[in-house]
C-alpha cells in the first residue's frame, strides 16, 4: 500500500501533503533571512549571541577566505567540528562557493575519518583544534593538505573575564607553524564582509553526509542542493504553528549528522529561528542552557528525554515556553510521552528517515493524532510504499510489513564513488531504504527492523526482536 502526496488529505487543520517548493538553495535562504530578521539571533552559544546579519557577514568572509587558499566549485571541505558557530559558518561558506562540505564526527576513530576522508577526495579539513593530534596524523594518510583550527575559544564571550587565562590553557591547543595550517579566526579577519555571489546550483551535489556504517564501511550520500533545501522546506511545512522569526530551538543533535543537518541547522536559517547550539549533549548540560535560554522547540533522542526526565531538576522546571518536543532516532516509548505530557501537555512530533533521503520522510503532524510507537506519516510532496521483500516489486496492504520506500525531491542523487551500491537502492524514482515497517489505515508508519536483520527461515521472516520478546 502506498501513500502519495498528490492527495488532498489533511492530517492536522494547516498540515497538508501538497508541497510548492521555492527554487531557493540554503545559502540564498541564509541571505534572504538576514534581509527579513537581521537582528534575530541566529545562533547562541554559551551565551555568545550572532544575528542573521553577522551570521551572512561572516559567511560571506569565510567564503572568501576558502577562495583564497585554492578551494574551488565542486572540491570537498572536510568538517570535524561540534555543535559550534564555526561548523555552521564553515557549512554555508561552502555552500556560497559551490564547494561540498562533508561534515564528520569528531569523536569517530581515526581508520573510521581516514576512510571517510580518502572516500570523499577532500583536500580541505576545518577541526577542532582538540583534534589537532588526529588531523595531523589523517593529513599524513589521506590527501588533506590544508588544515583550518577552530578554537572552542573563539566564539565565547570572554572580554574582561577573569578567568579567560585559565580557560584559554584548558580549551585552547596551540596550533603549530607549517605549510597548510590556519587558524579559523585569524585567517577570516583577512577578509571582507562584502557580498559573495551564490555559485550554489539547484541539482548539483551540495554535500556529502556520510552513513553511519551499519551496514559496513560508511557510505558518502551525495545530496544535491535541491534534496537539502526542499527537505528544509518540507519539515518547515510540518511546523504549522511555529512561526518565522520567532522560535527558539535547542541543537541537541549534531550538525555533522543528518538530523540535526536539516531538522536544525537547515530549517532554523530557513525560517528565521535561534539555534541553541549544544555542543556535549549531556542531560545537565541540557538542563543548564534550558534554564537559561527557555527553548520553543525541544528535540531529542529517546535517550536523552529519559536522561532529562531522570533529573529532579528537569521535572520541576517551568517548561511554559515549549510549544512542541520533537523526537528522532527512534520513537519514544509510551512511558517517557506520558512523562513528557505531565510534564508540558505539548505536541510530540516523531520524525523517521535516513540519510538517503536528507533524512526526513515521516513525521507525527502537529495537531495530528499521535500514535505511540509510530513515526507519523510522509512529509508534504513525500510518497511513501511497502514492498515484500522477496522481490521489492509487491505493494503491501495496510497492517502487512515489508521493505520502505520513498520518493520524493528529498531522495538523494546517489552514494559517492558507487554505483553499484546506489543501483542497488535507487529503482524508478524509489528509494528501497532497507528498513521493514508497516502502514496503518491513517498512514502512519511504524518500524519494524532493519532488513537485513530478518532471520530468513522456511518461508518466513522472522524479525530478532520477537525472538528476543519470547527468551
Amino acid at each position: 500500500m502506498s501513500f502519495e502526496s498528490s492527495g488532498q488529505q489533511r492530517h492536522a487543520a494547516d498540515v497538508t501533503r501538497e508541497a510548492v517548493f521555492e527554487k531557493l538553495t540554503m545559502p540564498e535562504f541564509l541571505t534572504r533571512t538576514a534581509q527579513r530578521f537581521p537582528d534575530k539571533t541566529a545562533l547562541i552559544f554559551m551565551e555568545k549571541k550572532i544575528t542573521y546579519r553577522a551570521l551572512e557577514t561572516l559567511v560571506n568572509r569565510f567564503a572568501r577566505a576558502l577562495t583564497a587558499i585554492g578551494v574551488k566549485a565542486g572540491d570537498t571541505v572536510a568538517m570535524l567540528l561540534p555543535n559550534m558557530p564555526q561548523l555552521v559558518i564553515a557549512n554555508y561558506a561552502a555552500f556560497r562557493i559551490g564547494a561540498v562540505p562533508a561534515p564528520n564526527n569528531p569523536l569517530s576513530t581515526e581508520q573510521e575519518l581516514a576512510h571517510q576522508l580518502n572516500d570523499s577526495d577532500a583536500s580541505v579539513l576545518i577541526a577542532l583544534d582538540l583534534r589537532l593530534p588526529l588531523a595531523l596524523e589523517l593529513k599524513g594518510k589521506t590527501g588533506i593538505r590544508t588544515i583550518i583550527a577552530c578554537h572552542i575559544t573563539d566564539y565565547l564571550p570572554f572580554p574582561g573575564n577573569k578567568l579567560l587565562p585559565y580557560l584559554h590553557k584548558a580549551l585552547y591547543l596551540k596550533v603549530p607553524p607549517g605549510a597548510g595550517m590556519y587558524e579559523f579566526i585569524p585567517l577570516i579577519n583577512q577578509y571582507p564582509d562584502t557580498p559573495v555571489e551564490n555559485a550554489a546550483r539547484w541539482e548539483e551535489v551540495g554535500a556529502l553526509l556520510y552513513t553511519g556504517g551499519t551496514t559496513g564501511a560508511g557510505k558518502g550520500v551525495m545530496l544535491t542542493h535541491a534534496n537539502i533545501s526542499c527537505n528544509g522546506q518540507q519539515l518547515r511545512a510540518w511546523f504549522s504553528e511555529a512561526k518565522d522569526g520567532e522560535e527558539s530551538i535547542l541543537a541537541v543533535f549534531p550538525f555533522f549528522q543528518s538530523t540535526g543537518w536539516t531538522g536544525i541547522q537547515n530549517l532554523s536559517i530557513l525560517a528565521g529561528w535561534t539555534d541553541i547550539l549544544v555542543p556535549r549533549p549531556e542531560p545537565q548540560v541540557i538542563v543548564e542552557i534550558m534554564k537559561k535560554f527557555k527553548p520553543t522547540i525541544l528535540p531529542g533522542m529517546p535517550t536523552v528525554f529519559s536522561g532529562l526526565l531522570a533529573r529532579e531538576e528537569f521535572r520541576k522546571m517551568n517548561l511554559s515556553a515549549v510549544k512542541v518536543f520533537l523526537s528522532g532516532a527512534a520513537p519514544l516509548p509510551s512511558d517517557v510521552i506520558g512523562k513528557l505530557k505531565s510534564r508540558k501537555d505539548a505536541p510530540i512530533i516523531n520524525v523517521y528517515g535516513l540519510t538517503e533521503i536528507g533524512p526526513m520522510g515521516t513525521a507525527t503532524p502537529w495537531g495530528g493524532a499521535e500514535k505511540p510507537g509510530t513515526v507519523g506519516v510522509p512529509l508534504p510532496g513525500t510518497d511513501l510504499k511497502i514492498v515484500d521483500l522477496e522481490t521489492g516489486t509487491r505493494e503491501l496492504p495496510v497492517g502487512e510489513a515489508g521493505e520502505i520506500c520513498f520518493r520524493g525531491p528529498q531522495v538523494m542523487k546517489g552514494y559517492y564513488k558507487k554505483p553499484e551500491e546506489t543501483a542497488a537502492v535507487l529503482k524508478d524514482g524509489w528509494l528501497f531504504t532497507g528498513d521493514i515497517g508497516f502502514l496503518d489505515a491513517d498512514g502512519y508508519l511504524t518500524i519494524v527492523d532493519r532488513k537485513k536483520e530478518m532471520i530468513v527461515a522456511g518461508d518466513l521472516n522472522i524479525n530478532p526482536g520477537e525472538v528476543d520478546e519470547k527468551k
